[in-house]
């Protein structure tokens, strides 16, 4: 089959490269001038999408902010995977998301919208307790301006908007205060095709932190633990109730729901309605069945069910200066066609992130410095954490950096959710 994928950071190469391997015809088309040389040699690049839309049998886009030109193909019968106005919304309005999910009858936590600062710190001093503070709109791929508070009375919260106010007023419009819980950190998804959900769910656990531990800046992801599973009350207690209004807005493509569980519930925190980074690369350890029939498959609608492999898997972001932040000077310094050597000729487990090939070298490529993810797979979790952190090992890549603890906190987890019983 023909694929062509429409992105604006070539954050799907890695399915793009998957599609290419299992011999389907793929062009990729990326709009952001700095990311235009990931994927070089890995995938095919063209430098207009338009004129390819007629080429192609299915046309992939991989991120939120495409929901006009998405409706607009399939008005004229157009097989897409992507999102609508209104899952772009779930995502991109935190307010918006946790009152559709109340509506749908979801369990959602106490959380209020602002514009101003200084109200939301009266707010804070008329009702001390712990909160989280969640920036809404562009400001929240900012990852670092996520802050969870610590002290019970909100003092700390009302410090770290103060700084808000005075350095990144111009950047944060909206956003929204949530009050904390206490509990396991999960989050639910599934596959979707337009008029219903594709089994098996998945149940996945995010490493956002960049140090092990959970220990500094929020980044976007720094590792994934997860499995497949058969419906399941986590599943059928969220995002099973969100399913009319997803066939109501024709969605396809994959649907993500972090939660916080706890003895009193399951409340959701925030949506991914698009793939998820790193998710999709962890999802091809697990799934066996062939990705360019499946997405064939949801894009037309089709009834299909996934294969996959019973057990866990375990993905393991490598990253280089300046990951997760932005500064072109620090990339070009450190990181700028790095090459990345492997120890030993094995790429079992091996994704790319931004990367290119030239001349038979995998060089980095882009400005973020995300380069690679590595996966792992076993009966236990235990299992597939090792051999993630095997295939690490073969990884060499200057100035490198990983958390090495991805997958390790399972064990405390697990326990708590099959004890309130929504495993």
């Amino acid at each position: 089959m023909k694929f062509l994928f429409v992105t604006r950071e070539a954050l799907s190469v890695d399915l793009a490269w998957q599609l290419t391997k299992e011999g389907h015809e793929v062009n990729f088309y990326v709009q952001n001038q700095s990311e235009k040389d990931v994927g070089d040699g890995f995938v095919t690049k063209v430098d207009q999408w338009e004129t390819q839309k007629d080429w192609a049998d299915v046309i992939i886009f991989d991120d939120l902010g495409s929901a006009t030109t998405i409706e607009k193909l399939r008005a004229e019968g157009k097989a897409v995977v992507g999102g609508t106005a209104y899952t772009d919304r779930l995502e991109d309005d935190r307010e918006f998301g946790q009152e559709e999910l109340k509506k749908a009858g979801v369990n959602i936590l106490p959380s209020w919208n602002f514009t101003s600062f200084d109200e939301a710190i009266a707010f804070i001093k008329q009702n001390p307790d712990r909160y989280v503070i969640k920036p809404s709109g562009k400001a929240q791929n900012e990852k670092e301006l996520l802050f969870v508070g610590q002290e019970d009375d909100g003092k700390d919260v009302e410090q770290v908007l103060e700084h808000y106010k005075n350095k990144w007023a111009s950047k944060i419009k909206i956003f929204l205060l949530q009050k904390y819980a206490q509990g396991v950190e999960v989050a639910v998804g599934a596959f979707f095709n337009g008029n219903d959900f594709i089994e098996p769910i998945n149940i996945n656990f995010e490493h956002k932190r960049l140090f092990p531990n959970d220990i500094g800046p929020s980044t976007g992801e720094m590792g994934t633990s997860m499995f497949f599973s058969k419906p399941n009350p986590m599943f059928e207690m969220t995002l099973l109730k969100m399913k009319e209004q997803l066939r109501a807005s024709k969605y396809v493509g994959y649907i993500d729901i972090n939660c916080i569980a706890n003895g009193k519930g399951i409340f959701p925190l925030e949506w991914t309605t698009r793939f998820g980074y790193p998710t999709i690369s962890i999802h091809m350890e697990g799934i066996l069945s062939e990705w360019g029939t499946f997405l064939s498959d949801i894009a037309h609608g089709k009834p299909t069910q996934l294969k996959t492999k019973r057990g866990y898997q375990v993905g393991v972001v490598i990253a280089v200066p300046p990951f997760p932040f932005e500064d072109e000077k620090a990339f070009r310094k450190y990181s700028e066609d790095a090459t990345i050597l492997f120890r030993k000729p094995n790429l079992n487990g091996i994704h790319i992130g931004e990367v290119k090939l030239e001349e038979g070298d995998w060089k980095l490529a882009g400005r973020s410095g995300y380069s690679l993810v590595v996966t792992g797979s076993g009966v236990t979790m235990q299992d597939a954490t090792a051999q993630a952190y095997q295939a690490v090992k073969n990884v060499m890549i200057p100035n490198m950096f990983y958390r090495d603890d991805i997958g390790r906190r399972w064990s405390r987890d697990s326990d708590m959710l099959f004890a309130w019983g929504y495993l």
